[in-house]
């Protein structure tokens, strides 16, 4: 079997992080946060709505995500945002999306 450069090169640090990362993503709220937050930022009370979580529950979610990079916020006035990170996140997340619709 042959392995791709990218899995030679990963250190156990770093698949050590990818594990923490999946593992965020193994919690069905933080999900549906994800999910809601993956096309253009939302605000905090708007993912409450669109979850059907509590403020609280939602702020300590965006917090563990925000910090492990799966999100980033942007403030607009008072209010903040928050929008999946980057390319490589929302790729992660319509493949998946993508091959469970397909059953």
């Amino acid at each position: 079997m042959k392995q791709n450069l990218r899995a030679k090169k990963i250190t156990d640090a770093k698949l050590q992080e990818l594990a923490e990362i999946m593992k965020l993503f193994g919690d069905l709220n933080r999900l549906k946060i994800a999910v809601v937050c993956l096309e253009s930022p939302v605000c905090v009370s708007d993912i409450v709505k669109q979850t059907g979580l509590s403020q609280s529950l939602v702020s300590h979610h965006l917090r563990l995500m925000r910090t492990a990079r799966l999100l980033k916020s942007e403030r607009s006035g008072k209010q903040i945002h928050y929008v999946v990170n980057d390319d490589h996140i929302r790729c992660v997340l319509v493949d998946m999306i993508d091959h469970v619709l397909e059953a």
